[in-house]
C-alpha cells in the first residue's frame, strides 16, 4: 500500500490525504477483522462438557462445531461456536452465542451500540450512511431501526424494573430530616417519526397528518439553599429524570411518583409542580396517588422549562419576612 501511495506522489507531486486515510483504516479493517476471526474459532467442548441443562428439564447433548457471520467494529468476521440440541424437546442452543452477547443477531455489541447511537440521533436511513462513513460498515436501513427500537425497549424495561423496585422500597419517614419542598416538572416536545407512528393522527396544521409524537420529561427535585442575591439552587445529585411518551396523566401517575419516592418523596412535607402554560392538562392533584394530593401545589412554568420568577422557591429574605 505504502508502495502505491508513494507512486502516485512522485506522478502527481501531491498527497491526496482523505484517500489515504480511508485506505489506511480499510487496511487495518482487514488486518483486525482476520484477527479477530481467528480469535473466535472456538474449540469443541471436552468429552465432560459434552451436556447442558436444557429448559424442558432434560439434556442437551453437543453435536457439532457451527460457523456463522458476524459484522463487528472492523469489519465481517466468522463466529465458529459449539452447538447442543436436546434430544426432548428439539431445541437447539449456543452457549458461546450467550456469553458473546450474540444470541440471535448478526451484529456485534460494538455494531449495535454505533447503530443505537445513529439511530437515535437521525433518520435511520441518514444513521445507515453514517455508519458507511463514520465506521466504514455496511448495514441496511432497517438493520439501524430494529436495533435501536430493540435496545430502546430493553433500557425502558430496565428503567421501569429500576422504578418498581424503587416504590417496593419500605424508607423509614425518621431516617433523614424532611424536605420541606419537593418540586416537580412535566414538558413535553414534538418528536419526529416514521409514518406508521403517526397513523390516524391529526397534525397541528388543519387537514395535515401529524409528523411528530409528543415526548414528554418528567424532573423531580429538592432545593434547599440560595445564592448570595436570594434565589434558590437546585440541589447536587437530587435530580431525577423519567423520559415518557405517553398521554400526560399516565406520565405524572406512573413515571413522576415513583422515582420521586426513591430521591425523598416519602419525606417531603409539600411537592410543587410546574407545567407549561399552554398544555397544562391534568391537574396533578387529580392523577398522584391519594395520600400525597393534599400536599401539593401547581404552578405553571414557561414553554422552555425554565422557572417563571412565581415557581422558583420564595427569596430567602421574603421567606424570613414571612
Amino acid at each position: 500500500m505504502l508502495r502505491v501511495i508513494f507512486s502516485e506522489r512522485r506522478k502527481t507531486g501531491r498527497l491526496d490525504l482523505e484517500a489515504i486515510e480511508m485506505a489506511v483504516r480499510s487496511a487495518m479493517h482487514q488486518a483486525g477483522a482476520a484477527a479477530l476471526t481467528a480469535l473466535l474459532q472456538l474449540e469443541a467442548p471436552a468429552a465432560e462438557d459434552r451436556s447442558l441443562p436444557c429448559g424442558c428439564g432434560q439434556q442437551a447433548q453437543y453435536r457439532e462445531l457451527r460457523s456463522k457471520p458476524l459484522l463487528t467494529a472492523v469489519g465481517l468476521v466468522t463466529v465458529s461456536r459449539p452447538y447442543y440440541l436436546c434430544p426432548h424437546c428439539q431445541e437447539g442452543q449456543f452457549p458461546a452465542d450467550v456469553e458473546l452477547d450474540i444470541e440471535n443477531t448478526e451484529f456485534s455489541p460494538g455494531v449495535r451500540r454505533m447503530m443505537a447511537t445513529v439511530g437515535q440521533e437521525a433518520p435511520f436511513d441518514r444513521g445507515r450512511q453514517q455508519m458507511k462513513l463514520l465506521a466504514d460498515l455496511e448495514v441496511t436501513t432497517k438493520a439501524v431501526e430494529r436495533t435501536a427500537e430493540a435496545i430502546g425497549e430493553d433500557i425502558a424495561a430496565r428503567t421501569q424494573a429500576e422504578i418498581q423496585r424503587a416504590m417496593q422500597l419500605d424508607l423509614p419517614i425518621i431516617v433523614e430530616e424532611p424536605i420541606p419542598v419537593l418540586y416537580v416538572q412535566v414538558d413535553g416536545t414534538g418528536v419526529p417519526v416514521v409514518k406508521k407512528e403517526t397513523l390516524g393522527r391529526p397534525g397541528k396544521t388543519p387537514g395535515e397528518p401529524a409528523h411528530t409524537r409528543e415526548a414528554k420529561m418528567g424532573c423531580v427535585f429538592t432545593q434547599t439553599t440560595w445564592d448570595q442575591e436570594g434565589y434558590a439552587i437546585r440541589d447536587p445529585d437530587s435530580t431525577t429524570t423519567s423520559p415518557r411518551s405517553k398521554r400526560r396523566r399516565s406520565l405524572a401517575s406512573t413515571s413522576i411518583w415513583k422515582p420521586g419516592s426513591a430521591v425523598g418523596a416519602a419525606r417531603k412535607r409539600r411537592s410543587l409542580w410546574a407545567m407549561d402554560p399552554n398544555g397544562f392538562g391534568t391537574s396533578p392533584i387529580n392523577i398522584s396517588p391519594r395520600p400525597l394530593r393534599l400536599s401539593i401545589s401547581t404552578t405553571l412554568a414557561n414553554i422552555c422549562g425554565m422557572w417563571r420568577a412565581s415557581c422558583s422557591p420564595t427569596k430567602k429574605l421574603n421567606r424570613d419576612a414571612g
